[in-house]
């Protein structure tokens, strides 16, 4: 199809799930992922419908941004899509990133194998709908549900193979990578490779920070959605003047949530995903139990009985190596570090080189010296750098997402470095009155 063709199928998907299908999808989000009213909204309507109004405006700014020509020759490029298919593995926790990453790479004419999260069946099935009654055609976004290993392998074994959208873990991601690299001779093309994985995300609060300030930012980006979003802050580090208002804070907050089931609109606390998720969260919980380096300072119970409901839970440790200071646990687990006020700069440093990770980060302080020296020795630590804000909540068109190191390609969803990834360029060259004799002026006498 042309392109503009393309685009109106996408743009009356975001206008359908901006009307008749918003309160479906949103449920679905809420049931199926265990989200809050206010998580699946800004999820499941508002990011996925930015995601494709913004993805047709920036493929509009690709296809525009068109070579030199004079009055003898008309340069063009030609923005194809690639030669094979795209494969998209998408994660359980944002249903916005489930339909974007087949979505993307289909607006940019690709062909798409789309292999959801088991644990995102019912909102991916709204998807699905959705794009069906937008007019996108049968064959373009491939849906499989299976074996994810075996539908990998089938995959990455196909001679049209060509590029791998993903959003998971930094493991998964780096046996995906390994495989492709195993299997390359077998490629028609060089496989495009684009990955958002893991985040083991920072709040550094300097010691002229607000405390309410830095407190809220630290609460919200820790324990909405149970701390379930690779941007999800799960480490900070508070000055020791600062410490015994921001932990009295904090306590107040956490004593405040409400938790049970995401019908209960009341509720800001829901479960976690599922056993598997649970069981991981409460053997770190338990061990910090038994650790001397760490205590439990507001939290540390859960209960499988009814859900998978595991407590807002809040490690102080004097360890800045602590495991939950360097290990992602993907849940409301909250590890903090209190340093020497005199140590701030050494503090950045630990803060640089604690985490394998890159993803997103956070700068608390009322000193612009301090956020200027922050913002330059953290520029590799985080993709998604915030002063004075939480680490979470990035907005299509406005915080482009993704970050470096361990935590993936840094390809930026919500962007046209993203959907560039998609598509194979093709200079053309038309010259309007060709030579007829291959003698150059300088061969005259």
């Amino acid at each position: 199809m042309a392109w503009e063709q393309r685009a109106a199928i996408f743009l009356k998907a975001a206008e359908l799930i901006a009307g008749p299908y918003r309160a479906k999808i949103n449920a679905a989000t809420m049931i199926g992922q265990s989200k809050n009213i206010h998580q699946a909204e800004i999820d499941a309507s508002c990011e996925l419908i930015d995601f494709l109004r913004f993805n047709v405006e920036f493929m509009t700014q690709i296809y525009a941004d068109q070579p030199t020509s004079d009055s003898s020759v008309w340069n063009r490029l030609e923005y194809r899509p690639l030669e094979g298919f795209i494969y998209a593995i998408t994660p359980f926790n944002f249903t916005a990133i489930a339909a974007n990453l087949p979505a993307s790479a289909a607006m940019m004419g690709n062909v798409v194998v789309w292999k959801p999260s088991d644990s995102q069946v019912f909102s991916a099935k709204i998807i699905i709908e959705i794009f069906k009654e937008a007019g996108l055609p049968d064959g373009v976004i491939n849906v499989v549900f299976g074996d994810a290993l075996m539908v990998t392998d089938t995959v990455l074994a196909s001679r049209d193979f060509a590029g791998l959208h993903f959003t998971g873990s930094t493991h998964v991601f780096k046996d995906l990578w390994a495989k492709i690299g195993a299997n390359i001779h077998n490629y028609k093309t060089y496989p495009r490779i684009v990955g958002e994985t893991g985040g083991k995300d920072f709040v550094m609060v300097h010691p002229s920070a607000n405390v309410k300030q830095a407190a809220t930012g630290i609460v919200r980006g820790a324990f909405e959605f149970q701390g379930q979003k690779c941007s999800a802050a799960s480490r900070a580090y508070i000055p020791q003047s600062l410490w015994p208002a921001v932990k009295e804070q904090i306590i107040t907050d956490v004593q405040s949530m409400k938790m049970g089931s995401p019908e209960d609109f009341s509720n800001f606390i829901t479960a976690v995903i599922h056993e598997g998720s649970f069981d991981k969260l409460a053997s770190y919980i338990d061990q910090a139990k038994k650790d001397s380096d760490a205590e439990i300072i507001i939290g540390g119970n859960y209960d499988k009985s009814v859900g998978y409901f595991v407590e807002p839970t809040v490690i102080l440790t004097t360890n800045p190596k602590y495991v939950t200071m360097e290990t992602e646990l993907f849940g409301p687990v909250l590890t903090i570090y209190v340093y020497d006020d005199t140590k701030w700069i050494e503090t950045l440093e630990l803060v640089d080189q604690t985490s394998e990770y890159a993803l997103t980060g956070a700068i608390f302080s009322q000193d612009r010296y301090a956020i200027e020296v922050a913002t330059t020795k953290l520029q590799n630590a985080a993709g998604n750098f915030y002063i004075n804000d939480k680490c979470t909540g990035a907005v299509v068109g406005q915080q482009p997402f993704g970050g470096a190191r361990a935590s993936g390609t840094n390809d930026k969803a919500g962007s046209v470095l993203n959907l560039m990834r998609w598509v194979s360029p093709r200079t053309i060259k038309e010259i309007f009155v060709s030579p007829e004799d291959y003698r150059y002026p300088f061969l005259g006498e």
